[in-house]
């Protein structure tokens, strides 16, 4: 089984022009898509009705003498259909012409459709169905036993060939410095290797080395200018950068080599959604569903961008479709079948309340607790008792496109206003791609926060949930909210104190991941060396108080610790207790109370080896944190408000900075409880702007390259500090008085349809630009 394995991942590798790219596909055989995309349920099927299921499922396929790296270009000599690759294949087992056959029949009927789909050239074929082989292989630990003949074979007589492909098991196993070592080896072997070249830049993709990565990509294209994926994976890797005019010219490089690459429509799809260019991504999706139908992600991002833009019969239509895909038996469910069943259920909430003032109903309060919990969790749809949502009502109607100039004139400027707000929101940090949609939605949220605030300092009420009162916190950040989840309905934007109970008692974890295995987040990169220094001043520390003969020792040896993983062989070292890993939490001091101290974040680092381990960081959301946090910033909020309400009456300076700093600490403690599913970060800082506003201060500034506010939070020791460093960067200058004319964006957008209208609305020619 071992030495069938290799061949079938080398047989795999050798031909494949893309492997590491099909993430996003469904590892089915290409006879089970044959079969579904002609109708047909079953073999027995086929074979009864062959001339109505097979006559039009005729494949073109490459000349098999088409060699890698080769400049030619490689025309279709003949074709071939899905019954004739089954006779061929159950031809060669009978003939017994299959390499290293194994004793299960099952799996050499699957190996000799393989090497017939790889003998005709069909690689994108035999890509996903070696994809589904490998699935099953892998658990038995067979690619180990794979590798270790691959490398018996390079110490007889290395060659490029055995090189590149031990490298591309080390990529399957996510082994990726000893990957790009051995691709490395193959190209110096044998330098015209483009799809060498392409694996080696996707080993720099993968750990978080994009720049690096987007120079090997280019590489591959100075030996074969007309490589489709290494265009493809260089828009990818653009994408990931934030640079989304780059991206854009390289997919459509890739498109216009070929006009029907399906993995190029998808990922500029999606980059165009994550953009906020929401018609453009359909057109995308709408194109890769002509070629192939059956394709879970754009029949999903195609039902998800119409909901977003308010087309919801396209959009519940497209979702069903993916619900009814349900995987093969022994197959893994894609993660877009794992999200639908959330997506439309929310999809028809939105729908029933589209014309229903947003003011009048609670998404929290009305969303079942366990359908809340499950979604924010990402869980498999399993809920007991569930009660759908209403279908569709007709006489309720989509959301019509709304022209710019529909719009009075004072509404026009509160349009440019809120994209020029939102613009300054943009993180200038690798994997944050610039989405002008959500510039806009929290824009007006910035604004409608500024109204807010002064309407409640003014001592008017506002309009919640369907009750008229003074303004508490909660609803100052309801406002952001409700526009982040507006903006992008596929994130669940929940407030996890409003969860069930029980899943709150066993603790609610907000997750992320710096470093897995080998793979780098390079969000966060920015603040591994601040986090760095904390774990070393908490081990100082702890070594202190348990072990104060032995800190000196510590000390010099942490002095030498310049990355993260090195600290774990240390920790063992001084530490009888650290087997597998240790944590690291921070405390969050408290303004209420002096001295008191709440949990912040847990650090972890786990792993026996470096390549091998996991550093990541997590807030746990338990109730009795939650209310340790909520009666901080309950007692800020009120001291806000009554400082709030006497700068109405002042024009002095320093009753402006006051609140300012109230309102950043407020933030902070916020940022730290982390107290939503998703959106924290872009909710905070937008009820930062507004409430500044109120108090008669503009932001000019923007936030500094590498800087995320929720983590300037968290890695802050103070909410003095925090303030300080944050006005740094924010520029503050005296609000024109303009604003205050800015009609209300309460009223102006009432509801979800006016809220989604709004947003769809194109203003690109027609908003001045600022830089």
């Amino acid at each position: 089984a071992s030495r069938a394995l290799v061949v079938v991942v080398l047989s795999l590798l050798y031909l494949c022009r893309a492997i590491f790219s099909s993430e996003y596909f469904s590892p089915l055989t290409l006879f089970n898509n044959e079969l579904s995309k002609q109708g047909c349920s079953s073999l027995s099927e086929w074979e009864e009705y062959a001339s109505e299921c097979g006559k039009s499922s005729i494949l073109q396929l490459e000349d098999p003498a088409c060699e890698e790296g080769s400049s030619s270009s490689c025309e279709s000599v003949f074709s071939l259909n899905a019954e004739k690759i089954l006779n061929q294949a159950r031809l060669f087992i009978e003939q017994k012409k299959i390499p290293f056959p194994v004793a299960n029949h099952n799996v050499n009927e699957e190996l000799a459709i393989g090497y017939v789909l790889i003998g005709n050239g069909l690689y994108d074929e035999a890509i996903k169905h070696f994809s589904l082989l490998l699935q099953i292989l892998s658990p038995l630990g067979r690619i180990s036993e794979a590798l270790a003949d691959l490398s018996k074979a390079i110490q007889l007589q290395p060659s490029a060939r055995l090189y590149r492909h031990r490298g591309t098991l080390l990529f399957i196993s996510e082994d990726y410095v000893a990957a790009m070592e051995d691709f490395q080896q193959s190209l110096e072997l044998k330098k015209n290797q483009p799809i060498a070249m392409l694996y080696k830049g996707l080993t720099f993709f993968h750990r978080g080395l994009l720049k690096e990565a987007i120079e090997t990509f280019k590489e591959a294209l100075k030996l074969k200018s007309d490589f489709i994926d290494a265009y493809k994976s260089l828009g990818q890797a653009y994408r990931e950068l934030g640079d989304f005019e780059s991206a854009m010219e390289s997919f459509q490089r890739a498109l216009l080599l070929d006009q029907n690459h399906i993995q190029s429509l998808q990922l500029r799809g999606m980059m165009l959604y994550h953009h906020g260019s929401l018609q453009e991504a359909i057109g995308n999706f709408k194109r890769c569903l002509q070629l192939e139908p059956y394709n879970e992600v754009c029949q999903y991002m195609k039902g998800l961008s119409h909901v977003a833009m308010g087309q919801f019969y396209e959009g519940i239509k497209a979702q069903t479709k993916v619900m009814l895909n349900a995987p093969l038996l022994g197959q893994k469910a894609s993660s877009e079948y794992l999200k639908v069943k959330y997506l439309r259920e929310y999809s028809r909430y939105l729908h029933s309340h589209l014309d229903v003032p947003v003011a009048e109903y609670n998404v929290d309060q009305d969303l079942p607790g366990n359908f809340k919990n499950h979604w924010a969790k990402n869980l498999p749809f399993l809920i007991e008792d569930y009660e759908e949502q209403p279908g569709l009502q007709p006489h309720i109607k989509d959301v019509l496109p709304q022209n710019f100039d529909s719009y009075s004139s004072e509404v026009q400027k509160l349009i440019c206003t809120a994209d020029h707000l939102g613009a300054l929101m943009q993180y200038d940090t690798p994997g944050f791609l610039p989405n002008a949609r959500i510039h806009r939605a929290m824009g007006l949220a910035t604004v409608e926060v500024m109204q807010a605030m002064h309407r409640t300092w003014s001592n008017s009420k506002v309009r919640v949930h369907g009750k008229t009162r003074q303004m508490q916190w909660r609803d100052m950040f309801d406002i952001a909210v409700k526009w982040r989840r507006i903006a992008d309905p596929d994130q669940p934007v929940l407030w996890l104190d409003q969860m069930p109970a029980r899943s709150l008692s066993r603790g609610f974890n907000n997750h992320i991941n710096l470093i897995r295995g080998q793979i780098i987040n390079i969000r966060y990169l920015a603040y591994f060396d601040s986090i760095l220094d904390f774990i070393k001043d908490r081990i100082l520390v702890y070594h202190g108080a348990y072990n104060p003969r032995g800190l000196l020792e510590v000390r010099q040896a942490l002095e030498n610790v310049n990355k993260v993983e090195d600290l774990l062989p240390i920790m063992k070292q001084f530490n009888s207790k650290t087997r597998d890993g240790f944590t690291v939490n921070s405390k969050v001091p408290s303004m209420r109370d002096p001295g008191k101290e709440y949990d912040g974040f847990t650090i972890t680092i786990t792993g026996d080896r470096v390549g091998n381990m996991l550093f990541s960081v997590e807030t746990q959301t338990t109730e009795e944190r939650t209310q340790q946090y909520q009666s901080e910033v309950e007692s800020i909020y009120k001291d806000l408000t009554a400082k709030g309400k006497a700068l109405m009456l002042s024009t002095e300076l320093g009753d402006a900075d006051a609140v300012c700093n109230l309102i950043l600490s407020l933030v902070y403690y916020f940022c730290n409880l982390m107290p939503l599913s998703r959106g924290s970060s872009v909710v905070a800082y937008s009820v930062v702007m507004g409430a500044v506003m109120a108090s008669g201060k503009e932001v000019i500034g923007r936030i500094p390259k590498g800087k995320l506010v929720d983590f300037e939070a968290m890695t802050t020791p103070s909410p003095d500090s925090f303030s300080q460093m944050a006005k740094s960067w924010m520029n503050l200058k005296s609000l024109p008085s303009w604003y205050q004319s800015l009609p209300s964006v309460t009223e102006t957008f009432p509801s979800t349809r006016t809220m989604i209208e709004v947003l769809n609305t194109d203003s690109s020619s027609h908003c001045p630009r600022k830089s």
